[in-house]
Parts: C-alpha cells; structure tokens; sequence
C-alpha cells in the first residue's frame, strides 16, 4: 500500500482533540470525537491492505493477524505494565477491583463490554479508569477478528458484490446506533455493534479509492476537514454519539480520504512535519495519555491546577515519543522480532496479566489489612440489600413472605432498600412487608433521571402492585431525595431531542440549588401522598444524610492520600463529627412542612444525626455507610429496631 503522510496527519487531528477532551479543555468539549475518526482511519487502511493482499493472492490470516499484533500489544502491554504499581500505592479497594478487572478484560480484547456494564464514558468516576480509553482498542480488535475472514470468504461473489454487502451492514449497525443512543445509551456508546458503521465507512472508502485512485478536489477535502473540525467544536457530552450526527465527522474523514491528494491543500496541511511527527507516535500518545491523567486524578483528589496539566502534556508526547521509538518499531520489524516470537510474547503477555491482575487483588486486600483499615475494606461490601424478600412477577417488586397477603409497602429508590433489613423484625408482628424499589428513581410524579430511563415506568409498576395486592393497607415512601434535590442542583444543557424525549413520555425533568428551590417538586410528593392517604396509611420517611465525610473511601484517602490534596479536598475533616450541611437541613425541612396531618413524617436526619451533630463512625470505630449515602444494615438494624415508627 502506498504511503499517504496525509493520513499520519490526520491521526495527529484525531489524538490531539482526545488528549485535550481529557485533560478537561473546555473549548474541546467535542474532542471525543477523535476516536471515531481513528475507526473510520482503522477501516480505511485494513480494508486496503486487505483487498492488495487477496487480489495478489498473498491473503494470510495468519499474517494479518501477525501484523496486528506487532501494531497494537507490544506498546498497550508496556502501559499495562506501567499502571499497575501505581494502581498498587494510589488506588483504593474498588478501584484496585475495578483496575483489575479491566486488565483482564483489555487482555482478552474486551474491555468495551466491561465499561458498558460499569459507567459512562462521561460519568465523573470514569476520569479515574487508567484504562478507560482501551473500549475502542477493544472495537478495533473485535472488528479484526471478524472482517478479515468475512472479507476473503466473500470475495468469491465480486468486489462489486461485497463492497455492497459492506454498504448493507453499515447502514444496519447505522440505524442500530439511533435505536440505541435513544434506549441503551452506554452500550451504544462502548459496543460493536452501533460502532461498526464508521469503520465500514473506512472500508467504503478504501474500495472506492482502490478501484478510482484518491482524486484532487480541494473543494471537497476541504469540506471533510472542516466537517472534522467543526465537530469537535461544537459537540459535547450532551451530544448523542453514536448517532446521525456522528455522520458529520465521519463522513468529513471519507471526504478526505478520497479527495485528498497530495497535492490539495486539505493534504498539504497535514502532510507538514509537525502533523506527521504526532500522528507518527498517536498510538503511543493515545495509550499513554489517560493513565497519565487518571492516576493524577487518584493521586491529588482531582486537585490538581493547570501547571500540572501542561506538564501531563509534555509527558505524554515524551512517553509516546519514547514507546514509539523503542517498542512499536523494533516490534514491528521482523528481524528484530520473529513471527513466532510475537505470538508467543503476545500469549504470555495476555496470561500473565491475567494471573497477575488477580494476584494484585489478592495481595492488595491484604494490604489494607495490614494497615489498619480493614474496617474500612469491611464496609465499603456491605451491601446485602434487600436481605430476606422473595421476588414477585412484577418487575422490582420484593415481599417478605410470597404465600401472605402484603400489608406494607416501601416505595421508593435504593434508600428504601436499605429498611429491608427490617423485614424479619416486621414478621414478628405479623406484618408482611413488600418492597418495590429501583435504584437511582425518584419516587416523586414528573422527576426523571436522564441516567435512568427505566424510572418512567416506576409509576405504573406500583399502580400494578397494588391493584395485585390489595391487601396493603399502610405505603412508606422514601428516597434519596437529598440526592435529588442538591447533587443534580446543575442543570445540564440538554439537546432538543432529550427534552422531546421527556415531554413525550410525559415527564418532567426539574432542577433545584442547594436545596432551596424544591416546592414545586415537594408539592408534586405530597399531593401524590396527599390522594393515596384516601386509601392506605401514609408514611413519608425523610432521606438519611449524605455527604462525604461518611464515605469509607474518603475515611481511607485521610490515612493514605498525600495530606496537601486531601486536607485542600476536605477542609476540616474528622471521624469524630460534623454538622449537617444547610441544603441537607433545608431538604428535610421543606420535606415535612406542608405534610397534611394525617401523613405522618419519620425525620430521618434527626435519628442518624441527632441534634444536627452527625457521628460518621460507631463506638466501635468503624463507618455507619457503606459510601456516602447508604447506611450500612447493620446500622439500620440497630437505629431502627422500633419497627412503631413505620406502624404507630
């Protein structure tokens, strides 16, 4: 295949808005976009070495797997490597958890499947995965595995034939991702099957080149970059990826692959030195930058200024320069390293970073035992809600004994999870108790959460619930309403299509600071308590406190983190006590000041935080939560043993 510097050039457009999205750049808000123009890149340059090999009848899948391999494991295994002490003096139990599952996972070319079940690539958390940025390697080597043997079994039909074939599957994994950004967002944004598209869009692209030459339009190459340009600009996290509107980078990228002649100006700009020289070592710089930045973050609580940023940048073209030149190249030459040398490097590497990633857990649990903070370890897992309920056919619903009739109900979010605990204690009384619970969903008319799509329908299954059980006679309602109301105090802009998205399923979405503007979603609570407390007997139970000075977590960064960032994080820290913040004052005041007389009000706050003094730790030293939210059921069990506060 012949070199084209264009297309190094472009590599430099797309690592650069990437590197500058993660380093928290707001004018590159669209830099994630990057990545789709390395997949189109991808498509492009396999699809060509392809075709030139089985039209020359040279076609080895074993070679071409070779090849891969040479490419992209002797430089990832490198930063793999690299990552894990630090991961070992920095991180905490579940993100040592968490590194280690996705060192395996990028190992056997699937870390895309475990970030999809883990997070969001735009979830605060996510800035903190050292290899976070390995889903698309994952979505390249998945699309490796997969292409090269459809390719060369489908070629007995005609180049014409398969190009269309091509054609036909880009526009089904095309329509696939505007399904899927509307109903499985995340897995949309990590998953094969809705990124496919682009990367066919590259292998479009190739046949056509391959069968009429790249032509010299400076109009059109022009326009791909613009397009290329004008996305990442513009975009940002609000902005459904993958979808039609990922077709305005992507199709900017065909543009200039096939109009770009070296002779346009498009080509002449990214053909200069410096565009090269970075799209030369963008590999290396890809896999260097997020590790970089993630463990600063672990490192500094987040708390470090623009002077280290600027330096992160420097190491991160200094490591790629270095990596690029002593590892991919060498690898890359088969004088240095033979074909069974790779092979056999590339499946030890995989082994033993497998094996090692589950020695690291192991010897990592036994180091915080070994300095005093297993009690911190302990609570961090404890969290086996909801303990003793059996499931009943309608989605979410939870009840103590399946053969008795229900006579309690708790409605809510996970904080209403966590009064499972109770159950047995209800038994006791001949009280059966039901739960019908959903993480993360507002148990409040016209709320939604944007993350948490299945809330639209939580409304619908209680309705279900109680035309099934008829026999309830007395609802608790309760949530994270502290959550609600304060954490999501920012409203996001949000694209047109996400409001026409709410309004059409009747939702409402609000947006509340610092606790003080909540009527109007207080009001939707109580008159939704107010018309069920015709019926059954109405228990509002008030949110428990939340704050991350009764984080485990934050206990355990105390005694480990360096003191300059944690004490800059945390001001007045203690374990001893604190007070209540005001917005969390303020919610539980507004929560049971309009309540009709006959709803009865279980303040909460004032159990867990007695006289507006909060105790983060038991007589024993150990945490009360199991992370800045959720009390621990063993707390529950004993704060609220008298089951009379529920039944009076």
């Amino acid at each position: 295949m012949k070199y084209r510097a264009e297309i190094d050039g472009l590599r430099a457009l797309a690592v650069i808005p990437v590197i500058l999205f993660h380093a928290d750049f707001k004018s590159f808000n669209g830099g994630f976009v990057g990545v789709d123009i390395f997949f189109v890149i991808s498509g492009y340059l396999i699809t060509t070495i392809l075709i030139e090999d089985i039209e020359n009848n040279r076609f080895s899948i074993v070679n071409f797997y070779e090849r891969r391999a040479r490419r992209i494991l002797p430089a990832l295994f490198f930063v793999m490597l690299v990552c894990i002490p630090f991961a070992w003096m920095w991180m905490l139990p579940n993100q040592i958890k968490e590194f280690s599952q996705s060192i395996i996972a990028v190992s056997l070319f699937a870390s895309n499947v475990l970030f999809w079940q883990e997070s969001g690539y735009f979830e605060l958390d996510a800035e903190e995965k050292p290899l976070l940025h390995t889903w698309s390697l994952a979505v390249e080597e998945q699309y490796y595995i997969i292409f090269p043997i459809f390719l060369f079994l489908a070629w007995r039909f005609g180049k014409n034939r398969v190009f269309w074939m091509i054609v036909g599957f880009a526009a089904i994994s095309f329509l696939l991702s505007e399904w899927g950004w509307r109903n499985k967002a995340i897995a949309n944004f990590y998953l094969a099957p809705t990124r496919a598209w682009e990367l066919f869009a590259g292998s479009m692209a190739a046949f056509l080149v391959q069968m009429n030459g790249v032509k010299k339009n400076d109009t059109l190459s022009l326009l791909g970059l613009s397009a290329i340009i004008f996305s990442i600009f513009t975009y940002d996290e609000t902005t459904p990826f993958p979808s039609v509107y990922a077709l305005v980078p992507v199709l900017g990228v065909v543009l200039f692959l096939m109009y770009a002649d070296k002779e346009t100006i498009a080509a002449k700009l990214l053909s200069t030195r410096a565009f090269v020289g970075i799209g030369l070592i963008s590999y290396s710089a890809y896999l260097w930058h997020q590790p970089l930045f993630a463990f600063t973050r672990i490192y500094t609580l987040n708390q470090y200024d623009n002077y280290i940023t600027s330096l992160l940048l420097v190491c991160t073209i200094l490591l790629a320069y270095l990596t690029y030149r002593y590892i991919e190249q060498p690898f890359r030459k088969k004088g240095v390293v033979s074909k069974s040398s790779i092979f056999l490097t590339s499946i030890l590497g995989m082994v033993c970073f497998i094996v090692g990633s589950l020695t690291l857990l192991s010897l990592s649990e036994k180091r915080y035992v070994d300095n005093g903070l297993s009690h911190y370890v302990s609570a961090l897992s404890d969290w086996n809600y909801p303990a003793g309920l059996n499931k009943t056919s309608i989605e979410g619903a939870l009840i103590h004994d399946i053969d008795k009739p229900v006579d309690l109900l708790f409605f809510g979010d996970s904080h209403a999870e966590q009064y499972s605990i109770l159950a047995n204690d209800f038994s006791k009384l001949g009280v059966n108790i039901a739960f019908l619970t959903s993480g993360g969903c507002a148990p409040i008319p016209k709320v939604f959460d944007d993350d948490h799509r299945e809330c639209f329908d939580l409304f619908d299954r209680f309705k279900e619930f109680l035309e099934k059980y008829s026999s309830v006679h007395r609802i608790v309602i309760t949530g994270c309403f502290n959550c609600y109301f304060i954490e999501q105090a920012e409203p996001r802009e949000l694209s047109r299509s996400k409001y026409d998205y709410y309004f059409l399923k009747g939702g409402k979405r609000l947006y509340f600071r610092d606790g003080l503007g909540v009527s109007e979603s207080i009001e939707s609570l109580i008159n939704f308590a107010r018309k069920l407390d015709f019926k059954y007997k109405v228990v509002l139970l008030g949110d428990n406190p939340f704050g991350a000075y009764f984080d485990p977590e934050v206990m355990m960064q105390s005694k480990l983190s360096p003191s300059y960032y944690f004490e800059k994080k945390y001001q007045d820290f203690s374990l001893k006590e604190f007070e209540v913040p005001f917005s969390v004052l303020k919610v539980n005041e507004q929560l049971n000041k309009n309540i009709p007389e006959s709803v009865k009000f279980v303040d909460v706050l004032s159990i867990v935080c007695p006289g507006k003094k909060c105790e983060p730790l038991n007589d024993v030293g150990n945490p009360i939560y199991r992370d800045n939210n959720h009390m621990r059921p063993g707390y529950v069990k004993r704060r609220f043993d008298n089951v009379s506060l529920f039944l009076d």
